[in-house]
This record gives C-alpha cells, structure tokens and sequence, in this order.
C-alpha cells in the first residue's frame, strides 16, 4: 500500500468514496451525494503545504483518503489544530487502510505545525469511535441529538488528540 497526495485525476475516485458513506447512511451528516464538479472547490483547498489530501493505492487502485482540514478556519488561536477526516471504499474496509492514513498523517503533523487533530463524528459510528480510540483520540465533547436523520437523532461528537 502507498500514500501519497492525492491528485486531480483522483478526484472522481474519492468523490465515489464519499458518497458510498453518504448511501450507507448515518456515516456523515450529508445526505445527499456529492458531484465530481461540486467537490471541486473542496480538493482545492487542501493544498500539501497545510492542509493535504492524501490517499491510499494498492497497484493502482484507490482504497480510500484521509483529509486534514482547517478548524474554524482563519481563527489565528486555533491555527494549529485540524480536523481530520477518513474514509474507505467500502471493498476495502477492516484492511488496515484507515490506520496506514492515519499513522502517514500524524507523522506529517509537526511539518506542518499542527499540534492536535480534532475528528468530528456521529455518535451512532461506533467502528469511528473505536478505531479513533484505539489510536490514541479521546472524546473530548458531545452535542446530545442535534443530528436529525428524519425521526431519528444522534449525538455529534468530538474526538481529540494532542500530538505534542
């Protein structure tokens, strides 16, 4: 398996991604997929030098990504702090896959002087929260039943890691 930054022509290919999560259900709080075009913007702003986009291949094959994104974005007290974000093809889930992402960026933090990742999620993900804790995270916040998927509501959480 390889890592590296995702490119333009992965785009499609990661936009796929999303929305497998966006079908299941309960797994973001989209609910409607995404297209290639209207992703466009998002790819764009991570950019290597702060913010990267990076994906894992196995012989050519895209078997998922993970994003390091800005939290509260232009807030200058928090400019060390990410949001970090996962997710895996479903033909390629319980391999490894979200681990290697994870241990690729961790490792890229202190170049890119983030100090502490922040992952928010849905309380019903329990395969989230149990890989998040298994890699060190801990659950810093819950917002009780704000996120509505028509009758049926569920808690907002936020899982943290300090990396130094």
């Amino acid at each position: 398996m390889k890592i590296t930054l995702a490119k333009q022509d992965e785009l499609e290919g990661i936009v796929e991604i999303y929305n497998q999560a966006i079908k299941a259900g309960k797994c973001t709080a989209d609910t409607v997929p995404f297209s290639i075009h209207e992703r466009e913007g998002w790819f764009e702003n991570h950019r290597a030098e702060k913010f990267p986009l990076f994906v894992a291949k196995e012989k050519g094959e895209l078997l998922g990504y993970l994003t390091l994104s800005p939290y509260r974005e232009n807030r200058k007290a928090v400019q060390h702090t990410a949001e970090v974000s996962y997710y895996i093809h479903y033909d390629h889930h319980r391999k490894g896959v979200a681990s290697y992402l994870m241990h690729h960026a961790i490792a890229n933090c202190p170049s890119l002087k983030i100090n502490n990742l922040i992952a928010i999620l849905l309380g019903c993900n329990q395969a989230s929260i149990q890989f998040l804790e298994k890699n060190g995270f801990k659950q810093w916040g819950c917002f009780p039943n704000i996120v509505e998927f028509d009758e049926d509501k569920v808690d907002h959480l936020y899982y943290g890691l300090c990396l130094n």
